[in-house]
């Protein structure tokens, strides 16, 4: 039976698929405003149930020290995946809004694949190192690190990218030898309920290593930063969200990964092909609706040329009308709910109301009487010190702020509480690599580089986050280091 034929989904709990004690939630179709179907609604009892799993499984099997094991369960995992592809991509369109050509790329495929550097890097993975014999207070020691396993990671994901946000978890905390809780957003029960079907039916994972909870409280995922049981938590979200991941996870002094919000900026140089590098900014913003922390939603441009630079964004943005997430050639789909869709509004109303105009788009469109839409905009009049400037939309809204020069240009990309991402553009690449050097950010995309791939670390500075996901930077994430020193 095929995933969406279902309509219904449970918790993995300690190997089994079972129903939630808080009864099921409903399942959002946000193209259509539709029922999708229902997920499993855990309680806290249910979580409590996960986590001793979880830690039994740590504690009592070989998983955090058999890396055969390891390594064949996350390429079982990877090939159930890929076995079951097109009903995956279904399910992330219709589930996430995810515009069907992103399946093929951040939303599906490229995270599947991804799964071969986690299995890859256990294997190689030099687990300990021979530091040699030395005489540290006169006393001939052998000294030895060891890397090994922190123990029970509790993992807390966003609704934007589902699939890519999951495994870029799953993989590396199960490569390193952890067991894991999943908490997925209560938006998308669906992208990560299914993984529990998958690792039971077709892979060699031994029960309790993961276990999933989809639940509709946000309190229950909270349980796994207070848990004492739990010894590390994996968060990607909100800002907000994550100072309070890292308050709960405080009394017990678990380790705390935070992937958080952003506010990038693009800047474009004097000497840049203007019209190209604000048509890629524009693209970039309104790509899956701009619901992507690390997407550029400040446009930095030279002041003489600043109304040609909206001009420019807007022709782009107004080109890029928000359409079904099943069209091939949709670049904008739906944001992921009600809420969000308002939330994105307030901010827009806020823009007019400190003096700015839209260059284009504005509002909801007008040809769209159903489903989470809104039109790509571009904002033109503000500085950086304007609240569309200042914080996350996580919607298809680009700002455009002038700049008086290379100096200036860095020091408005870095006035920002986050420091996740940033674009340069500039025809001299020299010039290029000494402006990204000066920003205060975790990743740069100089004229057009990727830096999304597994091996690369992903991360941000200030209040974007701690810790790196993806990379060996990342697998490395879910590993504690002992020191071990034998007298010879």
């Amino acid at each position: 039976m095929g995933i969406l034929a279902d309509r219904e989904s449970r918790l993995l709990i300690d190997g089994e698929l079972v129903a939630g004690s808080g009864g099921t939630f409903q399942t959002i179709n946000p193209a259509t405003e539709e029922v999708l179907g229902v997920a499993a609604d855990a309680s806290t009892d249910d979580m409590g149930r996960a986590i001793e799993a979880a830690r039994r499984a740590f504690d009592e099997t070989e998983w955090s020290t058999d890396t055969e094991l390891r390594v064949r369960g996350i390429r079982q995992l990877q090939q159930a995946m890929r076995d079951r592809a097109e009903e995956l991509r279904e399910l992330a369109i219709s589930e996430v809004g995810a515009p069907r050509m992103l399946t093929s790329m951040a939303q599906l495929e490229g995270p599947v694949e991804d799964l071969t550097f986690c299995a890859d890097t256990a294997e190689g993975y030099q687990w300990t190192t021979d530091l040699g014999i030395a005489e540290p207070m006169g006393i001939k020691t052998r000294r030895t690190i060891a890397r090994e396993a922190i123990g029970v990671v509790g993992a807390i994901t966003p609704w934007n990218f589902p699939n890519q946000i999951n495994l870029a978890k799953l993989g590396p905390a199960l490569a390193a030898g952890n067991t894991v809780v999943l908490k997925p957003a209560p938006d998308t029960p669906w992208s990560a309920a299914i993984l529990g079907e998958l690792i039971l039916e077709h892979t060699d994972i031994p029960a309790g290593v993961v276990n999933i909870v989809t639940s509709s409280d946000h309190g229950v995922g909270a349980l796994l930063s207070k848990d004492p049981r739990v010894d590390m938590v994996s968060f990607t979200g909100s800002t907000n969200t994550g100072r309070a991941v890292m308050a709960d996870g405080a009394p017990t002094l678990k380790k705390v990964f935070l992937e958080l919000g952003g506010k990038s900026a693009f800047l474009v140089l004097d000497d840049a092909d203007l019209a190209g590098a604000c048509s890629m900014s524009a693209f970039t913003a309104s790509m899956h609706a701009g619901q992507g922390c690390a997407i550029t939603t400040r446009l930095v441009v030279p002041r003489a040329r600043y109304d040609e630079a909206v001009e420019a964004a807007a022709a782009t943005m107004a080109g890029l009308r928000p359409g079904d997430p099943n069209d091939s050639g949709t670049i904008c789909g739906p944001v992921i709910s009600e809420r969000q869709r308002d939330r994105i509004q307030g901010y827009l109303d806020s823009a007019t109301a400190e003096g700015g105009k839209f260059a284009c788009g504005g509002g909801r469109p007008a040809d769209r009487d159903k489903g989470f839409f809104i039109e790509p905009t571009v904002i033109a009049g503000l500085d950086n010190n304007a609240k569309v400037a200042r914080e996350e939309i996580f919607g298809p809204v680009l700002t455009v702020i002038a700049h008086d020069g290379d100096d200036d240009a860095v020091r408005i990309a870095n006035d920002s509480p986050y420091g996740l991402s940033g674009t340069v553009f500039s025809a001299d690449e020299e010039r290029a690599a000494g402006i990204a050097a000066r920003l205060r950010v975790g990743t740069v995309n100089v004229n057009g580089g990727v830096w999304y791939s597994a091996d690369m670390p992903f991360g941000g500075y200030k209040q974007s986050g701690l810790g790196r996901e993806m990379g060996l930077a990342g697998f490395e994430e879910y590993l504690e280091i002992k020191a071990i020193a034998t007298a010879v």
